[in-house]
């Protein structure tokens, strides 16, 4: 019993610190102020599903509603110590703008919680709630940031790629709503991750057992 919790609870560790890590690479980590509008589809995907995979694969361990809370918790709290680390290369702490995971993994939990513990309720009901609301989270999140696209030049990266290099927003040139886009695309996606999630689990107890 101890090596099955110990494994757990390893992998909850590892996917809750790959969480901070996917925020730092998709747009840069800072890509509310470098890519804002153009490239909020991509994040919002990104974070939803990552959020989406540990959530329920950790509330499905314990069996216990708000253990998702608990963990999208756990990822705020990393990311905000590694904001410390930006800090102390002289970037202001408000430069990077922490995702807002919690309220998206609280209505994952209140969907566990309200359909008596139902799995697969929890994966497609929860699921798509969790890639509905976290671009509406996260929208109003970057509307509350101070001037970005100034922050954005303030402090230029000269290791970034070309690529990467921030640009003007180019708000309406390829989607009208990126909130609408990402939300459509998240609640699409982050089912089946969900219920990889779910697999994850079940695979882990297996393994286990043999």
């Amino acid at each position: 019993v101890w090596l099955r919790r110990t494994t757990h609870y390893l992998f909850i560790v590892v996917v809750a610190v790959n969480s901070t890590l996917l925020t730092i690479n998709a747009g840069d980590y800072i890509f509310y102020t470098d890519w804002a509008w153009t490239s909020f589809v991509v994040f919002s995907v990104s974070q939803s599903t990552m959020l989406v995979v540990g959530a329920i694969y950790y509330m499905l361990f314990t069996g216990v509603p708000g253990t998702a809370t608990y963990y999208a918790t756990i990822m705020t709290i990393y990311t905000w110590v590694a904001k410390g680390a930006w800090f102390a290369l002289g970037y202001p702490y408000d430069f990077i703008v922490t995702p807002v995971w919690i309220p998206s993994a609280m209505l994952l939990d209140l969907t566990y919680w309200a359909t008596r513990r139902n799995k697969h309720a929890a994966i497609i009901i929860g699921g798509t709630l969790v890639g509905l609301s976290l671009p509406i989270f996260n929208m109003i999140n970057l509307l509350l940031v101070r001037d970005p696209l100034e922050m954005a030049f303030k402090y230029p990266r000269p290791t970034l790629p070309p690529y990467m290099t921030p640009i003007e927003p180019q708000v309406g040139k390829f989607y009208n709503s990126p909130v609408a886009l990402g939300s459509g695309a998240g609640a699409v996606l982050s089912v089946p991750i969900a219920a990889l999630g779910a697999k994850l689990n079940t695979w882990t107890y297996r393994w286990m057992a043999a």
